[in-house]
């Protein structure tokens, strides 16, 4: 019992953690700009997990580096300036939603690049989740603009990172301590991520004002809860529940985002969440065994 307890615990830490960064990103872009919200958020991730960073570059084998530092691109940088960009024209809940597709992604990267195989009922997943992303123009308050679509666009992108990533760890890292390709991989990402900061600009802010240090804590914030500490918790979630459990946590995700979007004035319509549902009935497909 206290083993399952201590599961579920893990389950809604990273359900609120990660459904609440999405509205994280939008505070922070308040007085910042999506380019430092994104290295913020970077750079607080790789300092807070800089104990680990010595231990684990003894513990990768040198053959395996290079992967690690392209997962820390696939699943860290470009993701965390592709839904900042994204933010700035479309809202967070919206944003959340189209996140979910992460697992249909998963599904066709893997089986177009790493000889995954894929059942009748992944391929009905991949479709359902499909048909609830073309119906999310048409359910969007007001409509999506063409504008709107290319921004919400870079979440997909930001997504098919995630896809590959997930699949390049599962072929070439799957015997890599995880916290040690997470230490490892902020580590080589802190010092574009404090270049990137630099010449933004951000360093000539007046940082007493009240809207920029508002901003700057809740980008710090999105990094340190949000990329370290959610990603220590997952693999805690993986190890003492398996992964199966652990994959369950997408579907809490956009419900905690969609719930403070409403709380911070987003227009959320019943056909938007009709849309989620449709995607989340498809993640469900996609999980199943057989």
């Amino acid at each position: 019992m206290a083993k399952s307890f201590a599961g579920w615990v893990l389950f809604v830490l990273l359900c609120v953690i990660w459904g609440s960064s999405f509205i994280l990103m939008k505070l922070g872009m308040q007085a910042l700009t999506a380019y430092q919200v994104a290295s913020i958020r970077i750079l607080s991730a790789a300092i807070a997990l800089l104990p680990f960073a010595y231990k684990a570059f003894r513990n990768v084998p040198k053959n395996k580096r290079g992967f690690v530092i392209l997962s820390g691109l696939l699943g860290s940088f470009f993701p965390a300036f592709l839904y900042c960009i994204a933010e700035t024209k479309i809202n967070s809940s919206l944003a959340a939603i189209l996140n979910s597709l992460t697992p249909m992604f998963t599904i066709i990267v893997g089986v177009t690049f790493f000889k995954l195989t894929a059942g009748i009922y992944k391929i009905l997943g991949v479709v359902t989740g499909f048909i609830g992303l073309l119906l999310l123009p048409f359910a969007a308050h007001e409509g999506i603009s063409v504008g709107d679509l290319s921004y919400a666009s870079l979440v997909l992108m930001a997504t098919v990172c995630y896809a590959c990533n997930v699949n390049m760890v599962s072929r070439y890292l799957q015997n890599t301590a995880a916290i040690s390709v997470a230490a490892m991989s902020f580590a080589f990402l802190l010092l574009p991520a404090l270049l990137i900061l630099i010449f933004s600009g951000y360093f000539e802010l007046p940082f007493t004002s009240e809207p920029v240090m508002h901003a700057t804590l809740a980008s710090c914030l999105l990094g340190v809860m949000g990329s370290a500490v959610a990603t220590i918790l997952f693999y805690m979630l993986v190890k003492r529940d398996g992964p199966l459990f652990a994959s369950l946590v997408t579907y809490g995700i956009p419900v905690i985002a969609v719930i403070w979007g409403m709380l911070y004035g987003e227009q959320v319509t019943l056909a938007e969440i009709g849309c989620l549902l449709i995607i989340l009935a498809g993640v469900y497909m996609v999980n199943m065994k057989r």
